[in-house]
């Protein structure tokens, strides 16, 4: 059994496919971040860094005590590793499955996640500046998918791979928060549609763990504590006490 904490956010999200896909499996907790669930002591023993997904594998590969795994990118070379699926076995596309799930971790992810932050969360004032910035470089990461899968079925190649569930969730979800037009890139759109009909992605979509909540809302507004929580002293005091 694999403990999957979790928010109904697209890096949450890329476990849960990932877990379906490999069918392995697990129990979600799910957090709300607003209400500060992920700043408790036993969240920070998972997750030194109190964001989510993070996992607590009780079954690892070398028999012992359970082991914790954080951030999305690691968990989803961890479980591909532990099972042996979803990473190619031709070292070539291997390489190119770790290049990409790279790129979407430290690039695609960020960048979109910042461009959503100013247009979703900023306080009244004048972002423009950073808004254009994040939304600018958000597009053209969006180009870099786009040439990619113009010469391949997947981003490692020929292969669907982590690397694929990596950058989904994340390019699916947040596009049309920061008003990406996806029309003018035909091979990302094509991609999006083709996993987007995998069992595990629909499975995972459609699962209650995904419900309803302000997590969705265009703009949400946060009371004191909640910004305190996600954005504010509350969030940096959490490590803090470590």
């Amino acid at each position: 059994m694999i403990d999957l904490h979790f928010t109904p956010s697209p890096n949450s999200l890329k476990i849960k496919i990932a877990l379906e896909e490999l069918g392995l499996p697990y129990k979600v907790i799910r957090y709300d971040l607003y209400k500060g669930d992920h700043l408790a002591p036993a969240y920070r023993a998972v997750n030194p860094n109190v964001k989510l997904p993070g996992i607590v594998d009780h079954d690892p590969q070398d028999g012992g005590e359970p082991f914790s795994v954080f951030e999305s990118g690691a968990i989803l070379q961890y479980l591909a590793e532990k099972t042996g699926k979803l990473l190619p076995e031709n070292w070539r596309e291997r390489s190119q499955a770790i290049q990409w799930l790279t790129w979407q971790v430290a690039g695609v992810g960020p960048m979109m996640g910042q461009a959503g932050h100013f247009l979703r969360y900023a306080p009244p004032g004048d972002h423009a500046y950073s808004t254009q910035r994040y939304v600018n470089e958000s597009k053209r990461l969006v180009q870099v998918l786009d040439n990619r899968l113009k010469r391949n079925a997947y981003l490692a190649g020929s292969t669907y791979s982590i690397a694929d569930i990596a950058a989904w969730p994340v390019v699916q979800i947040f596009s049309p928060y920061v008003g990406i037009d996806l029309e003018p890139f035909p091979n990302a759109r094509r991609w999006l549609g083709t996993i987007a009909q995998r069992p595990a992605v629909q499975a995972s979509l459609n699962s209650p763990d995904m419900g309803p909540g302000r997590h969705y809302d265009a703009q949400p507004k946060l009371n004191e504590e909640e910004w305190s929580n996600t954005f504010g002293e509350r969030m940096f005091n959490a490590v803090r006490e470590d």
